[in-house]
């Protein structure tokens, strides 16, 4: 059985050489025509590839920009959190002190102001209430602590931090405590 394969292999090698040959042979023999004809189908088939790499560009490079705004805006909401958490403090401690009635009226117009300028560029609080069911995908468990009553297992007891999202994107989770 090997003798028989060892043959079919030889005649198979002479049969590519033969091919071979023969294409060079009728490469050498074409016209200055046809020549021409397959140049100007080898530099086409390059000028596609060329236009189509190019337009893949243009579509990675837009696609890259709308990103770099995105995350721009995300980085730039994610430092003012803290900003609107420090006012929300403030506001509750101001109220607890009836002679500072015009230091609170003028904190509240402040954080309103920075509260509505922030919500049209995108930014909303997420609404996150006690007895709340507690989703690890929206939320971020602090603590888990006792529940009260039978009804509140697995629920939201406290919010302890407010969560936020800009646009469909949630930039920090809310933090929460949730009974056991």
């Amino acid at each position: 059985m090997s003798k028989a394969k060892d043959i079919k292999e030889d005649i198979i090698e002479e049969q590519v050489e033969a091919t071979t040959e023969a294409e060079t042979f009728e490469v050498e023999e074409l016209s200055t025509e046809d020549k021409l004809t397959v140049e100007l189908g080898q530099e086409k088939d390059k000028f596609l590839r060329l236009f189509a790499e190019f337009e893949n560009y243009k579509k990675r490079t837009s696609k890259e920009r709308v990103e770099l705004f995105k995350t721009a805006s995300k980085d730039v909401m994610v430092s003012m959190l803290p900003i609107l958490d420090d006012f929300e403090r403030a506001l509750l401690h101001i109220e607890d002190d009836k002679e500072a009635e015009g230091l609170r009226k003028g904190v509240e117009l402040i954080y309103q102001k920075l509260l509505s300028t922030l919500s049209q560029k995108g930014l909303a609080a997420i609404d996150v209430r006690q007895g709340d069911t507690f989703d690890s995908e929206k939320h971020q468990a602090i603590t888990q602590v006792p529940a009260p009553s039978k009804k509140l297992k697995g629920k939201i007891i406290d919010v302890v931090e407010k969560g936020y999202k800009l646009g469909e994107t949630i930039i920090r989770f809310p933090k929460v405590v949730i009974g056991q």
